[in-house]
């Protein structure tokens, strides 16, 4: 009978040694703060306070630095940080080291815990129980070791010194190394040298770099010299010559006086391939510009499109090129007047408008973390005295952003075009611009249509709102660069992302443009309207080009004939 009774307690134990094993797995290690503790936004006490872990409170755990002593967690309220843990915890060092190494910018991976029994403190919480915490070493220690090598999470620009107050002395783009011997002193820039041999200081946080590297380097100031060799060999490369301006804030030069021979309005269409039956299909619509999108790589040569700009004006056709390029390549010292020098180049040739660059609010076109209206405005500028300089009939159209409320304003990774423009506006870019450039390309209802889209209201749904936005944002004439409405008939079902349009017919889509070109027409505030897109028929993937084609499928042009007309 006692050996029974001993099996079942033992039966039991064990059953709840699983469960709470079990509670463990799911809810991380959840331990119960002994002191009242700051939780922070990093491992060290120099980095910022997020709240307060009072005595009593739980915290569950899903991480630590490798020697356990500072472990990052969720509270019971909710809040994420960093806490030190020797003797502040109700959990031991082997729990801890149960924990995986993680860095500061991990994201959590447990749920917040249940409320533990919060013991009142009679003052805010003091900073004695972390008198241990690791520290950054003084400032000006000299560099040692073999430094660490770290990878770029963006575009970053490379300074002087440690801030954004330095000027720019370099650059890194996604992906790219660098070879870092010291950081600020307060864990925030790390100094490094790239590929290129350029030197100069980073905000760690947009790196690779973990929180036990960064604690691994010496605090040094600016002017200490960079010790450790060359990645790629060779010595470092001259900063004042090789250093290119930061745009942000850069007084713009003043526009070169110049009108563009370019008056009323007109139409045309955005093509992949210039022949015949192209050509055939736009006389019968009435068309009489053609645009094709350029992909300029830093040190191109623009004499190559000499003959189509030729042989599109000998088929009657005026050509606008939107020239858009590398996102990798903007921060390079010295990209603005190289693009500007390819765009002279193109109007030296004669062509009759440029569009300077495309969609500059998102990270597919322009690096992450320098997407502002203020940041293309230096672009644009440059673009435009070059441009006039050499040929003052050339039309120069701004940068058409993509149409989106997705960000939700502005961020790193993209802007809406409504904020971004207003940036433009604000940094001056109505002096250097003929025509605004606007995309309108998720329409399904009539382009007179003010409102009743079923998807909601939001200005990138009418065509008669994108008019009027560009058009006051500016006080410019609109050319739309791209102008389309998306139809599946003839293809088959739309992908996902693409849903919104199934239910439009090609009828409705030779109407719509039809309409929209006849109130442009009557507007007053539209220049151009080129029709996205003429020949990108078959083209029908996860991105639904020849949808949006006006030769359809069997061959046919509903909307050649409704434009015609």
């Amino acid at each position: 009978m006692k050996q029974r009774g001993f099996l079942f307690r033992l039966s039991f134990t064990l059953m709840m040694l699983a469960m709470m094993a079990g509670v463990i797995q799911a809810q991380g290690l959840v331990a119960a703060a002994q002191n009242n503790l700051s939780l922070r936004v990093c491992a060290g006490t120099q980095w910022r306070r997020v709240a307060t872990l009072q005595t009593g409170m739980n915290i569950a755990l899903d991480g630590r630095i490798s020697d356990n002593t500072w472990v990052r967690g969720i509270s019971q309220n909710g809040n994420v940080g960093w806490i030190y843990a020797p003797d502040n915890l109700s959990v031991g060092t082997d729990q801890i080291a149960t924990l995986p190494v993680i860095d500061c910018e991990a994201p959590i991976t447990v749920p917040a815990p249940p409320p533990g029994a919060v013991v009142e403190a009679p003052s805010a919480p003091a900073e004695q129980p972390e008198p241990s915490a690791p520290q950054a070493p003084a400032n000006n220690a000299a560099p040692s070791g073999n430094g660490v090598t770290i990878t770029a999470n963006g575009n970053l620009n490379m300074r002087s010194g440690p801030g954004t107050d330095f000027r720019r002395v370099g650059g890194v783009s996604y992906g790219d190394t660098l070879l870092v011997d010291g950081q600020d002193g307060n864990l925030n820039w790390v100094r490094g040298a790239n590929n290129r041999g350029e030197v100069g200081w980073v905000a760690a946080n947009l790196t690779s770099i973990t929180i036990n590297e960064i604690l691994s380097l010496p605090a040094i100031s600016a002017d200490t010299p960079f010790s450790l060799p060359i990645p790629g060999g060779g010595a470092p490369a001259p900063a004042a010559e090789e250093a290119a301006p930061d745009t942000s804030n850069v007084a713009l030069p003043p526009p070169v006086t110049s009108n563009s021979a370019v008056r009323g309005f007109s139409y045309g269409g955005h093509i992949r391939n210039l022949n015949t039956t192209t050509a055939n299909y736009m006389w019968q619509a009435g068309m009489t510009w053609v645009k094709i999108q350029v992909r300029y790589n830093q040190g191109d040569d623009p004499s190559g499109w000499a003959g189509f700009i030729n042989e599109s004006h000998n088929l009657g056709f005026r050509v606008l090129l939107g020239v858009v390029g590398d996102p990798g390549q903007v921060m390079n010292g010295g990209y603005n007047d190289a693009y500007a020098g390819y765009v002279a180049g193109l109007a030296a040739l004669g062509v009759d408008a440029v569009e300077v660059w495309n969609e500059p609010n998102i990270d597919r076109e322009w690096p992450s973390g320098h997407i502002s209206g203020a940041n293309y405005t230096q672009l644009l500028a440059a673009s435009y005295n070059a441009i006039k300089s050499v040929n003052a009939n050339t039309m120069v159209v701004s940068a058409a952003p993509a149409p989106t409320g997705f960000f939700g304003g502005c961020s790193g990774a993209g802007c809406d075009d409504q904020p971004f423009i207003q940036q433009m506006a604000a940094a001056g870019a109505s002096r250097y611009m003929d025509c605004a450039g606007a995309h309108y390309n998720e329409g399904i209802v009539p382009p007179n249509w003010t409102s009743g889209d079923p998807r909601g209201e939001y200005h990138t749904r009418y065509y008669g709102s994108m008019v009027n936005l560009y058009y006051r944002t500016f006080g410019k004439p609109v050319c739309f660069t791209e102008l389309g409405y998306l139809t599946p008939e003839g293809y088959g079902p739309l992908p996902g992302g693409f849903a919104w349009a199934g239910d439009t017919s090609v009828a409705e889509h030779a109407a719509w443009l039809d309409g929209a070109i006849s109130r442009g027409r009557s507007s007053g505030r539209v220049r151009l309207i080129i029709v996205w897109n003429v020949d990108f028929t078959g083209i029908y993937g996860d991105d639904p080009m020849g949808g949006y084609a006006i030769i359809r499928p069997d061959g046919s042009c509903p909307a050649c004939a409704a434009l015609g007309n």
